[in-house]
């Protein structure tokens, strides 16, 4: 199987604060499959670390009022391009992140709120018929 995964998930130190979300069923899978690893922020022009984002009235905005919709859109362009490309059967995302939530993300005000809805890139992929995962879904 061919799976298209969050590389924060595989150990990779690209999350806003420097860090990385590894996970051992990410890693089991990686050792079973096929796998293509991306980071639509930082394919999107962000550095890491960054500022933390979220996503109100449909813009992404990093927490010191800058808006980074632009930066987050093309890193989700840059993962479709990828996925129309490879084909991947599933694709395995970051829950509740502003690019890679598949079900709920921050709701832009930074409290720590959740709600329903899916973060730009995973929208962008899931728009065009691809099968999105939370991780925390495996």
């Amino acid at each position: 199987m061919k799976i298209m995964v969050s590389v924060c998930l595989a150990g990779e130190n690209c999350k806003y604060n420097g860090g990385n979300n590894r996970n051992e069923k990410i890693l089991k899978l990686m050792k079973e499959n096929e796998v293509i690893t991306v980071c639509p922020e930082q394919m999107g022009g962000l550095p890491t670390p960054r500022v933390p984002s979220e996503i109100k009235d449909g813009v992404v905005m990093a927490r010191d009022g800058r808006i980074v919709d632009k930066e987050f859109r093309a890193g989700a362009a840059k993962c479709l391009e990828i996925a129309m490309s490879e084909q991947p059967d599933l694709i395995v995302l970051q829950s509740r992140s502003p690019s890679c939530g598949v079900k709920q993300r921050y709701d832009g005000t930074f409290t720590g709120t959740l709600m329903d809805g899916a973060g730009v890139t995973a929208q962008l992929l899931m728009e065009n018929g691809f099968r999105c995962v939370d991780v925390e879904d495996l």
